[in-house]
This record gives C-alpha cells, sequence and structure tokens, in this order.
C-alpha cells in the first residue's frame, strides 16, 4: 500500500508517496512519529494504514485537519505511537 504524504509548501509540484515498510523504519528508529497525508489519499486507505499499525501494538491517531476555510483546503494528520 502506499500513500501520498501532503506537500511541505504550495510550489512543489512533485508529491513524495510513503508506503507501510517505510513508516515501520521510521517508527524503529523513533518510537512515536506524525505524518501529513495529502486530501488525495483514499480514507479507505488511511483506515486500513490505521489497522495495519495498530496490528503492530502501535497507537494510531487519525484525524483531519482543515487549514482554509473552503472545504478542500485539509490533510490528514496520523500520529503514531
Amino acid at each position: 500500500m502506499e500513500l501520498i504524504l501532503a506537500k511541505n509548501s504550495l510550489d512543489e509540484k512533485n508529491n513524495k508517496k510513503i508506503t507501510l515498510e517505510d513508516i515501520e523504519k521510521e517508527l524503529d528508529k523513533n518510537k512515536q512519529k506524525i505524518f501529513y497525508f495529502d486530501q488525495s489519499n483514499s480514507h479507505k486507505d488511511l483506515v486500513s494504514m490505521v489497522e495495519n499499525l495498530e496490528e503492530k501494538e502501535h497507537s494510531v491517531y487519525l484525524r483531519e485537519v482543515r487549514y482554509g476555510l473552503d472545504e478542500n483546503d485539509y490533510m490528514y494528520e496520523m500520529h503514531v505511537l
């Protein structure tokens, strides 16, 4: 499963992608990590990622972060402990 990370600035053209294996490697280095995902990811894929991480004994919090007044100005935040 591959998810698209949120852009760091509006000028970025290519979004970076991350897999479940990449997230697990990050968690091996740091016991907790916050990831921001682009709105183009499907909610179903994000929930699947959360379930996979919870099966591996991680606590995961997923929420929608709004950064503007338009209903399309949002991203997903996933905090993994």
